[in-house]
Parts: C-alpha cells; sequence; structure tokens
C-alpha cells in the first residue's frame, strides 16, 4: 500500500484529500506546514507527497524546491495542489520540481490518474 503525505493548512482539503485517497486504497498522513511536511518527509520517505502553495510561513513552491533538491528526499515525487491557477504558476512549480500541477477544485479521476502515473506499482 502506498504511502501519501499530504501537506495542506486547511482541514476542509484535507479531510477530502483524506478520504479520497483512503478510499483509493492509500495510506494517508497530513501535515499542515510546509516546515512540518519537510520534517516528516525526510523521516517516513513517503511514496507521495501532495503539496498546497499557500500556507503561512514557508510556502509550498520553496517547500518543493527544498525537498526536490535534497539528496535524501528528491526521489519523493511531488503533487502541487492549488488554487493558484495562472500558467506562471504551474510553470513555477514544475521548475521547483513537482511532477505535477493540479488546480483546485481538484477532479478525483484527475488526480487518481496523476498519482497512478507517478506510481505504477502502487495501490
Amino acid at each position: 500500500m502506498a504511502k501519501i503525505l499530504i501537506i495542506d493548512d486547511s482541514p476542509t482539503d484535507v479531510r477530502v484529500f483524506t478520504t479520497l485517497l483512503e478510499r483509493a486504497g492509500y495510506q494517508v498522513a497530513a501535515v499542515s506546514t510546509a516546515e512540518e511536511g519537510i520534517e516528516r518527509v525526510r523521516a517516513d520517505l513517503p511514496d507521495l507527497v501532495i503539496m498546497d502553495v499557500i500556507m503561512p510561513g514557508m510556502n509550498g513552491f520553496q517547500a518543493t524546491r527544498t525537498l526536490t533538491r535534497d539528496p535524501a528526499t528528491s526521489n519523493v515525487p511531488i503533487v502541487m495542489i492549488t488554487t493558484k491557477s495562472m500558467e506562471t504558476d504551474r510553470v513555477w512549480g514544475l521548475r521547483q520540481g513537482a511532477r505535477a500541477f493540479i488546480t483546485k477544485p481538484v477532479n478525483e479521476k484527475e488526480l487518481l490518474t496523476c498519482i497512478n502515473d507517478l506510481l505504477p506499482s502502487a495501490a
């Protein structure tokens, strides 16, 4: 069972994503800050990270860059999910190392397809 870490400061979004992912057979954990997310990724090495962009303190772009530039965590795929829908935001997120960039509201099928593409042997 693939482990997915959600890094998002919105309890509502965390609940929605957790329900969706658990129903699809994934093991899910969540944290509410980018700083805590970086620590959890380093400690637990999840199979995939779902990263919000707009959070207090460090934002998702900064956290993604930190994780993808660290040799210990650079292989963990990051899917950025955000309300930021400008093409420049998508390009910037991918430049920071995200493997995918999805805008909210999230289409359930799109998210699961994206995760399955990044984790071909996953749930």
